[in-house]
C-alpha cells in the first residue's frame, strides 16, 4: 500500500475510526489481506475499486455486518472488533434503498428513534428537521412506492442520520439512480455532509463519484490497499499502474530506462520525473491525455512527436483523438478542447506535431502482460 505525504500527516492525526491488520476469508478465499486504515473525525472517505476489490467486504467488516476472520476495528477509542452492529454508532444507506414498504416516510424515518424508545415528541420533531434537511418536508405521509428513486434514496440517508451517528457508511448509494438524478444527489450529499461534519465511508466503483466527493480516496485490489490519497495525488500522482489505468484515462507507453531522469520510448531518449528504476530496467511510462499537446513549431526536441490523427471523437466539451506516430510504433489517445480542434480545423488524417511534457510522465515497473 502507498500512501502520500498528506495522507501520511493525516493518518498521524487522532483517528476517528482506526483499522489494523483485518482480514476475511470465506473458505479458500481471502476476501480482505491485512488492512490498515485510519479515518479522521469528520472526514468522508470513498472506498474505490473494481467489483470483486472487497470494498463492501470492508465496509460490512466495518458496520460488524460481515465479521472479520483477524484484526481489530477501533471507533472513537472504543475496541468494537468483536461488537455486534447495534453497538458500533453508525447508520448505514444501501444501494437498494431498504426502506420499509408498510410504513410511511415519517415512520421509515423515525424508526430508529422508535426502536430507541425516545418520546413521541422528541421523535416527530427530529423527523420533521430530518425530512426538511433532504428536501422532502411534504413527503411523510407518503409510502415509499409513491417517491422516485432520489426521494427514496434521501429517505434511506434521513433514517440513517436519525440517531446521530458518529459514522455514516453509504454502501454504493447512487448506484441505482439515473445520471442526472446521481449527479445532483452526489453533491447534495457531499453538501449534507460537511454541514453535519459526520465521519462517513462511501463505497462506489464510480471513479467520478469519488473524484468529486472524497477527501481521501482508498483504491483497493485484489482486497487489500493499492493507494491512499486526496482526490488530487491519485489522479495526478498514482503510485501504481493499476491505480492510474482505474482512475481516469492513462497511455501506456513501453519504455526502458537510461539514467534516474532519462527513459528511452520508441528509440529517443526522454527526460522525465526522477524514479528508482535502474539503467536498463524495461519500464512503463503512463501520460494522460489532456497532457498531451500540439507543439508551437516542430522539432522542440526529443518530446515532439509527428503523429496522425487515426480518429477524432467528439465528446462534447473536447474531442478525443487517437494518434499514430508517422514512421512509428506509438499510438496514444489525446484529448483537446473542442474550441482547439474547431480552431484549428483538426480532421482525421492530418498529422500534428504533439508533445509528451516531462512532467507529465509516469514511470511505472513494466507489467507481464505489457
Amino acid at each position: 500500500m502507498i500512501q502520500s505525504q498528506k495522507s501520511k500527516t493525516a493518518q498521524n492525526e487522532a483517528a476517528f475510526l482506526c483499522v489494523r491488520g483485518l482480514s476475511k476469508h470465506f473458505g479458500h478465499f481471502q476476501a480482505l489481506k491485512g488492512i490498515d486504515l485510519d479515518v479522521r473525525r469528520g472526514e468522508f472517505v470513498c472506498f474505490l475499486g473494481p467489483s470483486g476489490c472487497g470494498k463492501t467486504t470492508l465496509l460490512r467488516a466495518i458496520a460488524g455486518l460481515d465479521r472479520q476472520s483477524g484484526g481489530s476495528i477501533t471507533l472513537a477509542g472504543r475496541d468494537v472488533s468483536d461488537a455486534p452492529p447495534s453497538a458500533r454508532d453508525f447508520g448505514i444507506v444501501f444501494q437498494s434503498y431498504a426502506l420499509f414498504p408498510n410504513l410511511t416516510v415519517a415512520a421509515n424515518v423515525g424508526y430508529g428513534l422508535e426502536n430507541r424508545k425516545r418520546p413521541p415528541s422528541e421523535i416527530a420533531a427530529r423527523v420533521d428537521a430530518l425530512l426538511a434537511l433532504v428536501g422532502l418536508s411534504d413527503q411523510g405521509r407518503k409510502y415509499p412506492v409513491q417517491l422516485s428513486g432520489g426521494q427514496q434514496q434521501r429517505v434511506a440517508l434521513a433514517r440513517a442520520l436519525a440517531t446521530s451517528p458518529g459514522l455514516l457508511l453509504l454502501d454504493e448509494p447512487l448506484s441505482a439512480l439515473d445520471a442526472q438524478v446521481r449527479v445532483r444527489l452526489r453533491e447534495e450529499i457531499r453538501a449534507l455532509q460537511r454541514s453535519l461534519g459526520v465521519t462517513t465511508i462511501m463505497v462506489t466503483h464510480d471513479q467520478e463519484e469519488a473524484l468529486s466527493m472524497a477527501e481521501r480516496i482508498v483504491v483497493m485490489k485484489d482486497g487489500a490497499i493499492e493507494q491512499i490519497g486526496t482526490p488530487e495525488e491519485i489522479y495526478r500522482d498514482p503510485a501504481t499502474a493499476f491505480v492510474a489505468e482505474f482512475v481516469g484515462r492513462m497511455n501506456f507507453l513501453p519504455g526502458v530506462m537510461r539514467a534516474q531522469d532519462r527513459v528511452e520510448i520508441a528509440g529517443r531518449v526522454l527526460e522525465c520525473p526522477p524514479n528508482h528504476a535502474a539503467a536498463g530496467t524495461r519500464v512503463e511510462i503512463g501520460i494522460r491525455p489532456e497532457a498531451i499537446r500540439i507543439a508551437d513549431v516542430a522539432g522542440e526536441g526529443a518530446h515532439d512527436f509527428a503523429m496522425r490523427i487515426e480518429a477524432l471523437e467528439f465528446l462534447g466539451a473536447f474531442c478525443r483523438a487517437s494518434l499514430v506516430q508517422e514512421n512509428g510504433p506509438l499510438r496514444v489517445i489525446a484529448d483537446f478542447s473542442a474550441g482547439l480542434v474547431s480552431d484549428r480545423g483538426l480532421g482525421e488524417g492530418q498529422v500534428l506535431n504533439v508533445v509528451l511534457p516531462p512532467a507529465a510522465l509516469r514511470v511505472f515497473p513494466a507489467r507481464m502482460e505489457a
